[in-house]
């Protein structure tokens, strides 16, 4: 009888700790010092250091007298042991023969060392950079992540080229674990990078790195340009012609260098000396007239591209009459075609050729087949509307088997020699 009364006093004792376990418990979740909250989750688990003990036991026995525990974990045991651990998987290994680098995409290939049938998935990262060889840990951007790809390879698509190189990497990850990256590998990706330059551009231009758009005020207040356009009543817009720069103040006039008169030219920033390059331009639907080509560095200031025997350019006009030609030399081919959306522009420098076609058909517009002596700059002109230009840009596989075939084919590149303006 009296061993009953003290376990029943016990299990009391036992009911009230837990019910004051728990009050404290509560309380602690209201409180905000971290401090304080830290030492309150202490004090609970000194309380209740056979907490997980429980939770996980399946056999719990208790002593008749309430003053130990015994706990049975055969049955835990025995399902550890039957657990089949999954190992770190190894590192991928890249093919660079099997990568391929074309029409501003990567395709990066890679292989297990051995196989291995617990494999999930990869996560690829890459990187651009201007250093061949080792990446670089200083000044280098982030890498940026795929995650979950169930193959072997990776397409990435629709990229600027604007870095020299690219770094890529890979590692393999099953259910538990990922494993240590495959050693990085740089691919040369091929691209002319340029921009607008803003210092040679006509003063009736208003030029962005990659976009110009004609601006009759001639460098002048955005609100000058508002009341231009309010007062210009039923004349419309002015010709070209009659277009003049004396009105301007001196204040706001460019360098020696800038072309002027009715040239509403602007050249790129970088020179093409060498190699094979490919761009993009796109003019905005009401545009009345714009020309896109190359020049060499001594194009006069008062000249217009395919006016000169240092120029060579497609125009087209939407003024008045539609006409759609290629220029040089101050002579012209009529091109009996639709104007494309965007074209692109294909210079093989030292193949002595200019090719320009509908990028998005890949439809070959006409060529120039020259000599190029002196480094080439790209130049658009534009009056009453944009361009909006692209770089960055692979020479596109179509572009380079079309030129493959017309090479191929002897007199197959046009000429202007016997057509006059």
């Amino acid at each position: 009888m009296e061993a009953q009364k003290n376990q029943l006093s016990q299990c009391s004792n036992a009911l009230e700790n837990s019910e004051e376990l728990l009050e404290f418990a509560a309380r602690s979740l209201d409180i905000k010092d971290p401090e304080e909250f830290s030492k309150a989750a202490r004090q609970i688990k000194d309380r209740v250091t056979m907490a997980s003990a429980f939770r996980i036991s399946l056999k719990p026995k208790v002593s008749d007298n309430m003053t130990h525990l015994m706990v049975d974990f055969s049955q835990e045991r025995q399902m550890l042991q039957a657990l089949k651990f999954l190992p770190v998987p190894k590192a991928p290994e890249i093919d660079p023969v099997e990568c391929l680098v074309a029409d501003n995409a990567v395709t990066i290939v890679w292989r297990m060392p051995e196989e291995d049938n617990k494999i999930d998935h990869f996560v690829l990262e890459y990187r651009k950079t201007n250093f061949d060889g080792l990446p670089r840990v200083k000044d280098e951007t982030c890498w940026e992540l795929i995650d979950y790809i169930k193959g072997t390879e990776y397409t990435l698509s629709g990229l600027k080229f604007d870095s020299k190189y690219m770094n890529f990497r890979v590692r393999a990850c099953n259910k538990a674990v990922a494993g240590e990256y495959s050693d990085p590998v740089t691919l040369e990706t091929k691209a002319l990078v340029f921009n607008l330059d803003n210092t040679s551009s006509h003063l009736n231009l208003k030029v962005e790195d990659s976009y110009v758009e004609w601006d009759p005020t001639g460098g002048k207040g955005q609100e000058n340009k508002i009341k231009g356009k309010e007062n210009k009543g039923r004349s419309g817009t002015p010709s070209p012609k009659r277009t003049s720069v004396s009105s301007r103040s001196p204040s706001i006039r460019g360098s020696r260098d800038r072309f002027t008169g009715e040239s509403y030219t602007v050249l790129g920033d970088t020179a093409i000396e060498s190699g094979q390059h490919y761009w993009e331009v796109r003019a905005q639907k009401d545009c009345k007239s714009y020309s896109v080509g190359v020049a060499y560095k001594n194009l006069g200031k008062f000249d217009q591209l395919g006016k000169t025997n240092t120029s060579w350019c497609i125009h087209v006009n939407n003024w008045l009459q539609t006409t759609f030609a290629a220029k040089h030399n101050n002579k012209a081919k009529a091109l009996d075609m639709t104007v494309p959306d965007r074209i692109g522009v294909y210079c093989d420098f030292d193949g002595g050729q200019l090719s320009f076609y509908n990028a998005s058909s890949k439809q070959l517009l006409y060529t120039f087949k020259t000599k190029f002596t002196q480094p080439l700059l790209p130049g658009f002109m534009v009056w009453c509307g944009g361009l909006a230009l692209s770089t960055g840009l692979q020479v596109p596989s179509a572009v380079k088997m079309l030129q493959k075939s017309e090479n191929g084919l002897s007199g197959s590149a046009s000429s202007l020699t016997n057509v006059t303006q």
